[in-house]
Formats: C-alpha cells, structure tokens, sequence
C-alpha cells in the first residue's frame, strides 16, 4: 500500500532526525499501516512538498519501544504528548527538494488537497507521477568527484567520475545553505551581489569528508559536514596537491598570498 503522510517541521526537526539515523518512530495513531507500505512524507508550511520516501519497517509499536528522539522536538511539551498511542517505525530510502513534489504541481496530477491526516494514495495517475518525478537525476549545479576507478586494475586506467551522493542530494543541499547560507565559505563570493537576479541562490555544496573515509554506514551532518562554495573554490577544493586535496582554511589562505 501506498501513502501520504504529512510533517510539520515547526514541531520536529525530521531532516536532522532522517540523516542521523535513517529512519523514525512515527505516530501510527489508528491508521492500519503494514510492514512493507511505502510512505511519502509531506512537509507542511513554508515548504508544501513531498520530501521523504520511506518504507514501513515496524508497526503497533508503544513507547517503551521506541528511540527516544527528545533532542529533535521543538517543543518539549509536545514531545511528552506525543508519546501516546500507537508507533510506526519508517525507514528512509530517499529525501529530496524537487519543485516537481510541491503542492500545486501534486494537485494537477491528482492529489484533492493538502494533507493533514493519512492518505492511501488510490489515484494511479498521483502515484505514478509522484514515483516519477520523486528524483535527484534531473538537479543541476552538482560537482563531480574525481577517483580512481577500482575495478580499472589495467595499466593506464583513466580516472573515473562520479557524483558525491552528500554534494548531490537536494536535501542535503537545502539544509546546508538553511543553516550556513549561500556565500561561498572559502572566498565569500555570493552570486546574487555579482551577477543579479540571474545569480540567485546559485551555489554549489562541498562535502568536508573524503569519500575513502566515509563508511556505509556514515550518517551525514549538514551543519558539519556540508558547506557552501563557488564553483570555482569547489573545483580547487577537491584539486589534489602532492597527493592531498586542500582544507577550506588552506584554500583561502592561497588566496590571500596570491592576492599580495
């Protein structure tokens, strides 16, 4: 079965929730979710779009049962009442910020209204254009990672480019320039000032971990890992010198001798 639930994050801070531990024991209430079912979350007001796609992993769980998720609630009063009733747990399997999952673009393909309570998605059409367009592969303004192909073992195996999934995901994106802005961290350039209308929120993301540290189970922290940058900067940042891509600090720090 398929559904809509909707998340207000004026309440819980589900993004932070999400990427630090993949998934989130959720207020089933009296709906009858199975193990299996997958979820399309709906982020209520200023964002008004679908965001999340989850699988149902756990039901008619109580709370005694559950993580305890305090650290994310806005409000300490409605965490303590939320802890009643019934609880699913949903797993992430994708997050994304696509104009394609807003309100108004939903409502011509199907869906009656914003939801507020649980919705089984019944209209094929809706579904199908949600299973569609809930997708990265159309984002633009991403940087590629340059690494070594491992399964090249040949000699003279040609570099291979890949996408840095944490530079590419537009959630990821939109958290980290919520939260750090949109001038970039090495050389302050802002797009906007520069270049006018055309230049607006124009940015690329840089992820501070190397990607030969990063384990599959690596939970990512858009407040420390995930940065604003130019393209430029960004080009430079993942430039390798005597085998060494460079810090932010020492990036701009060749930026001011070379200013000299």
């Amino acid at each position: 079965m398929n559904w809509i639930i909707s998340a207000n994050s004026k309440m819980y801070d589900h993004s932070s929730s999400f990427e630090h531990y993949g998934c989130i024991d959720w207020r089933q209430g009296n709906t009858k979710f199975e193990v299996g079912d997958q979820v399309f979350i709906y982020c209520t007001r200023p964002l008004m779009m679908i965001q999340y796609r989850c699988i149902v992993d756990r039901v008619n769980l109580n709370s005694h049962q559950i993580r305890n998720d305090k650290e994310y609630w806005i409000n300490d009063e409605e965490y303590f009442k939320s802890l009643g009733g019934k609880f699913m747990t949903l797993k992430l399997i994708e997050q994304v910020s696509n104009e394609n999952m807003s309100l108004a673009k939903l409502k011509e393909n199907g869906l009656k209204s914003a939801p507020q309570g649980p919705i089984k998605i019944k209209n094929v059409n809706l579904l199908n254009y949600i299973e569609t367009h809930f997708s990265d592969h159309n984002q633009s303004d991403i940087f590629p990672d340059l690494i070594e192909d491992a399964k090249a073992q040949y000699e003279g195996a040609q570099k291979t480019v890949i996408v840095n999934r944490y530079e590419r995901s537009s959630k990821a994106r939109e958290n980290a320039i919520r939260y750090h802005g949109i001038n970039c961290v090495v050389c302050s350039l802002n797009f906007k000032e520069m270049y006018g209308d055309i230049g607006l929120d124009f940015i690329h993301i840089h992820h501070l971990k190397p990607m030969h540290k990063i384990g599959k189970d690596y939970k990512i922290d858009f407040k420390k890992d995930l940065v604003p940058v130019c393209p430029n900067c960004h080009a430079m940042l993942h430039r390798k010198v005597n085998n060494k891509e460079p810090s932010i600090e020492e990036l701009r720090q060749l930026i001011i001798a070379n200013k000299k």
